[in-house]
């Protein structure tokens, strides 16, 4: 033992006073190789080499990350447009699987699942009644194309279980959430995210639109936190000029790259208004500042996330793949949007939403402060524009806090206003099929009767909220907008949901005002 001591002494001094220059992956190769060898317990090798991954990432900024092999499907599936699944949309209400919507065309409407089925086992695997969660639900109805899965389902009037055999098959996931028109020639779209098939959708919807006598557009990107590069560059095309500057990007090993429109876009007359929040990010940012800088359109909301930084994928072959931060992106005036960040430290950027809330900014554009060197001159009409941090809309708009209180986040938290509406549309759905045959006359004609909202207070006190009469009364309005909305989603589709819910929202409403009135569209873009 001694002799032992002794030598690894004599190795320790030896590697003190010969030490030589080691180049920096030869250094971390050698690192893993003493852990894996000498560690006095077993190692996970392939755990041991990932957390280095992340940890060596994490030294570089906010958004350059590791993902594994199951994180990757998971990040890129939504942007790809689609899965192979069953096709249908659903709620897990108290541990039961709830069909709320088949796919139009998908393996469930093929062999007759309809809205209100509550599916109770896949493959013999209980998913109903035994808390669930619901990515593990999920794991059971999606699998590769051509898979089958045999479903027990529970329908209302059938004393006993249907079985139904179901071969997955592509599954759509869509960008567009809602269109339709605002008035006769002012048509909305809301595009929740830039994904490959965003381009198309949004093609899709405009010319639906245009047939209904659209004129000017409003684009809803509030929540949309971004996508592809190249998603968003296709869609600023629709709006802009032959040669016009859409976006460029530029990094220390990368050289710039220049995106500009390529011919005239076939919406490139109407008018726009692009609507924008806190939680608008990276491609929404690119869309809505290339419209901006160009005078093309007006943005109205609040100030935007700030992520100009552009990722590449890097993939490993098990799966697993590395999203480095490779350059950042310029609006066409020559901002970086990007917001500052710490690199090693991404705590104050991770809560910089609610810096901004604390510091009053989400309620007054007063409290949005830039600095002069930042400051930046749209293309045409050379009215001043900022980065250093987001996207700052040409018309703030406060957010909105009037209607809200305890009782209703609660009831939205424990969901008992989800599960009201779902139970209600499951106890009516053929009357209500009877009454209103058409989007159009649900939205028009639809009201949420006194008897329905208490019957949503007591949905609420059996999940545990206990009423209040105060609270209640600030949030009644918007709550039984919200239980109509709910409820039209159910019986139609997505968008029906942003047809009602959407008159509440102050940005809307804004975006509504500006686009109607002429002289104040002008203004705001500094047209002569």
């Amino acid at each position: 033992m001694k002799k032992i001591l002794s030598l690894i002494g004599a190795v320790a001094v030896c590697a003190v006073a010969c030490a030589q220059p080691m180049q920096p992956q030869q250094k971390l190769r050698y690192a893993e190789q003493v852990v894996e060898r000498f560690y006095v317990d077993t190692v996970d090798t392939d755990r041991l080499v990932e957390e280095a991954i992340v940890a060596m990432l994490k030294t570089l900024d906010p958004h350059s990350v590791y993902s594994d092999a199951e994180e990757t499907r998971e990040l890129t599936e939504p942007l790809q447009g689609n899965f192979s699944g069953i096709g249908i949309q659903f709620n897990m209400l108290t541990d039961t699987l709830y069909v709320i919507q088949t796919v139009a065309g998908g393996p469930s409407e093929k062999v007759g699942i309809l809205a209100g089925d509550r599916i109770m086992s896949a493959n013999d695997t209980l998913i109903s009644g035994v808390k669930m969660k619901t990515p593990d639900v999920m794991k059971h109805l999606r699998g590769p194309k051509g898979s089958v899965v045999n479903v027990k389902v529970l329908r209302k009037g059938v004393p006993e279980l249907i079985e139904f055999r179901i071969v997955r098959d592509d599954i759509p996931i869509y960008s567009v959430d809602a269109s339709y028109m605002v008035d006769g020639t002012t048509g909305y779209i809301r595009v929740s995210r830039f994904a490959e098939s965003t381009f198309d959708e949004v093609v899709k919807a405009m010319a639906a639109l245009s047939k209904k006598g659209m004129k000017n557009l409003i684009i809803d990107l509030e929540d949309n936190g971004g996508g592809y590069l190249k998603a968003a560059y296709d869609l600023a095309g629709l709006f802009l000029k032959n040669n016009d500057l859409v976006v460029y990007t530029k990094g220390d090993k990368v050289e710039p790259f220049y995106y500009r429109a390529m011919g005239d876009g076939p919406f490139a007359d109407g008018k726009v208004v692009v609507m924008v929040n806190q939680y608008s990010a990276s491609a929404s940012e690119i869309l809505s500042g290339a419209l901006q800088d160009n005078d093309r359109g007006v943005v109205v909301g609040r100030r935007t996330f700030g992520k100009g930084l552009v990722q590449r994928p890097f993939p490993f072959p098990d799966g697993s793949m590395i999203r480095l931060t490779v350059a950042r992106y310029y609006t066409p005036s020559g901002r970086s949007i990007q917001k500052p960040y710490t690199s090693g430290d991404d705590s104050d950027y991770r809560a910089d939403i609610l810096h901004r809330y604390q510091a009053g900014e989400l309620s007054s554009a007063d409290s949005v402060h830039f600095a002069d060197s930042l400051r930046y001159y749209t293309l045409r009409n050379h009215r001043p524009v900022y980065g250093g941090g987001g996207v700052m809309p040409d018309r703030f708009v406060p957010i909105d806090t009037t209607f809200y209180s305890d009782y209703y986040r609660d009831l939205v938290a424990k969901g008992a206003l989800n599960k009201y509406c779902v139970n209600y549309v499951d106890a009516n759905r053929k009357t209500l099929r009877r009454m209103y045959k058409k989007e159009d006359a649900f939205v028009q004609r639809f009201e949420v009767t006194p008897e329905m909202m208490e019957g949503l207070i007591e949905q609420g006190r059996k999940d545990g909220v206990e009423y209040n009469e105060e609270q209640y009364a600030r949030s009644a309005e918007y709550l039984r907008t919200i239980v109509k909305a709910l409820i039209g989603r159910d019986l139609f589709e997505q968008s029906t949901y942003y047809r009602v819910a959407n008159p509440m929202n102050p940005v809307y409403r804004e975006a509504i005002r500006m686009i109607s009135d002429g002289d104040a569209y002008d203004a705001a873009l500094g047209n002569r």
